[in-house]
């Protein structure tokens, strides 16, 4: 059974979240969970493709924000390149969240391919490559490109554009898709 768009919508703007058991396979609806809350605590796990870290953390309990918790996820999102760590924007986490429990993979980590990225750097790879922006949202901490082992890319694609907020980004080539909280668009 599959939820109409229009349907998906009026969740959203009701403060729920239709929770797709199996979006990977196309799989059948299970029970909605709430938008987060202040009673809810939000759990974010990532393995960096790079340099092989792991973090698994709480990092918001009852609507706050936990800020060591963020700076753990900061240190892990870095520029890996030049070591360079910058604030990940809140909405860019709370987005992760949502796709995670959106795909039904409760605590299993997201491989982050790149989060921040230093103007340095962004400017290096975008003169290699067309597919880099020069003014990609990577700098500013609210991008991430991502991949989880054991669910299909596209059915991580097709979650992460189900949620009709930011940018979606699918690179199945390159093995990841990219997530912003720029506006909402898909490529």
């Amino acid at each position: 059974m599959m939820v109409s768009m229009p349907m998906r919508r009026r969740l959203f703007r009701a403060g729920m979240t239709a929770v797709v058991a199996g979006a990977a396979t196309g799989g059948a609806i299970a029970m909605p969970r709430r938008a987060p809350g202040v009673d809810e605590i939000a759990r974010l796990a990532f393995v960096n493709t790079h340099t092989g870290e792991k973090l698994d953390v709480v990092y918001r309990e009852r609507g706050q924000y936990l800020t060591d918790a963020i700076a753990e996820i900061d240190r892990v999102l870095r520029d890996h390149r030049s070591g360079e760590v910058f604030p990940i924007d809140r909405a860019l986490l709370d987005q992760l969240d949502q796709l995670g429990a959106l795909l039904g993979t409760g605590t299993r980590p997201f491989h982050v391919i790149s989060g921040y990225r230093s103007p340095a750097t962004n400017a290096r790879l975008a003169a290699r490559s067309g597919g880099v922006a020069t003014r990609s949202l990577h700098m500013s901490g609210r991008a991430i490109d991502i991949r989880m082992p054991g669910v299909p890319l596209a059915g991580v694609h097709r979650a992460a554009l189900s949620m009709q907020v930011g940018g979606v980004g699918y690179y199945p080539r390159s093995d990841f898709v990219h997530v912003d909280t720029g506006r909402v668009r898909a490529w």
